[in-house]
């Protein structure tokens, strides 16, 4: 396969660049919703607006992603290729990436990626626990040794799947099945964003990396979240639906005793990000789902104190083990939320480093075995606010079942803060039809 840096991702010929470039120009002769062609479209949710006070996103000047795009930077894509043309087009400049069919962001699979020498039973065979041990990391393994394979071969995958989102742009799905398999939309230094109506199939990580010293046991851990808002502000995450699909963690092998963890989160949100609303999402079959602020090091602390404010409404979180969201340092509201329990499930609220979370006005269906003291997990001192929720059709105060479960690990009341930037705001027991009616992809028209 021969390559060309074409917005930087590998390309099988130079001449497939300059056709998506005239694609792009409109100077290709083909026309039509499938050839990433400039269109003019005023109407429908490719124009919305982040509604006043509808949570964090609407602070001061709100978020209204492309919405002013001129005719010249309205754009339909159905291919991996056309979208990252679109987006790297004009820069800043106010534009609207329209999403039509199901983009496929894997590329022509993991042995693609391969570099020469790569060959995954020797990087078995090296680190063995039972032949490197568990107490050396792979950290200072050189280029030519099975783990610097393993990190050329991860660095070209890296730059496949990864496409840079610019400020002032929406993104938004046409009909019932826009999405995309395998990719990893980057929101790094870039106000102002809309993403809705798209299905995210989870990236998987074609090579993970061994750690020997993560746990006693060691761990797998991999790259590639579905979407990350880094050092942004004025994002909108709206009526999406992130998932594992075909690839669940079950489907996963097993090496050294561990699973081979392929995947990363849903969405995390990191780095001194601020301002961002995610509404009527479905998040579901995953683990370590959302993330807010990614380090509780003193050098994370400096940019993240004062930010990584979110708001969390209206959204479906089904099926997951833990993190919806784990929160450090951000004042996080999250209201009018269903969360339904399925195998595996750990925790929904993960209290951490600094974290000022209020959850209230959710609704909680846990199968039987599951205590509502489990929906609340204390990983550093915070306090959290937790009024008006309600678990199997019942009131439940989740601060004090925490604590009469885990008295080791006992939360302190009142985040110290009161939540002004909401909409509507909805019975806890009417959340449940609400959300499984309206929220996620294919929803919008």
């Amino acid at each position: 396969m021969s390559t060309s840096n074409c917005h930087g991702r590998v390309i099988a010929t130079l001449a497939g660049c300059t056709a998506l470039v005239l694609s792009l120009t409109g100077t290709a002769a083909a026309s039509g919703p499938a050839t990433g062609h400039r269109t003019g479209h005023r109407t429908g949710p490719e124009r919305q607006v982040l509604p006043a006070r509808d949570g964090w996103a609407s602070y001061g000047t709100g978020t209204t992603g492309g919405a002013a795009a001129d005719p010249a930077h309205v754009y339909t894509v159905s291919t991996w290729e056309q979208f990252e043309a679109a987006l790297a087009d004009g820069g800043s400049t106010p534009k609207i990436v329209r999403v039509k069919g199901t983009i496929d962001a894997d590329g022509p699979g993991c042995d693609s990626f391969a570099v020469p020498g790569y060959d995954f039973a020797t990087y078995l065979k090296t680190y063995d626990p039972a032949v490197w041990g568990r107490t050396r990391t792979l950290d200072n393994e050189p280029d030519d040794s099975p783990e610097g394979l393993r990190r050329a071969s991860a660095a070209r995958q890296d730059a496949f799947v990864k496409a840079a989102v610019p400020a002032n742009t929406t993104i938004v799905g046409i009909g019932r099945d826009a999405g995309f398999q395998g990719a990893s939309l980057q929101i790094k230094g870039a106000d102002n964003v809309i993403v809705r109506n798209l299905a995210f199939e989870s990236p998987l990580d074609c090579f993970p990396q061994w750690d020997p010293t993560d746990t006693a046991e060691g761990n797998w851990n991999s790259e590639y979240d579905s979407a990350v808002v880094h050092g942004s502000a004025h994002v909108w995450i709206d009526h999406d639906t992130f998932t594992d699909g075909d690839h669940p963690d079950s489907t996963l092998p097993s090496y050294y005793g561990r699973i081979y963890e392929q995947h990363d989160g849903e969405l995390d949100i990191v780095k001194g990000a601020d301002y961002v609303t995610a509404s009527w999402n479905v998040f579901e079959d995953h683990d370590k789902t959302i993330l807010i602020g990614n380090s509780d090091s003193a050098a994370t602390a400096a940019v993240d104190r004062g930010h990584l404010k979110v708001t969390f409404h209206h959204n479906l979180f089904r099926n997951l083990v833990e993190r919806a969201p784990r929160v450090r340092f951000g004042q996080v509201d999250s209201y009018d939320n269903h969360f339904v329990a399925g195998d595996g499930y750990s925790y929904s609220y993960g209290i951490g480093m600094e974290s000022q979370l209020v959850a209230e006005h959710n609704a909680f269906t846990l199968p039987d075995g599951v205590l509502a003291g489990s929906v609340l997990k204390k990983w550093k001192e915070a306090p959290v606010t937790a009024a008006d929720n309600w678990v199997n059709g019942t009131p439940v105060d989740l601060i004090a079942a925490h604590n009469a479960q885990v008295p080791g690990e006992i939360l302190r009341p009142g985040a110290g803060w009161t939540p002004v930037l909401r909409t509507r705001v909805d019975r806890p027991q009417a959340v449940p039809a609400l959300v499984g009616h309206h929220a996620g992809a294919g929803r919008l028209r």
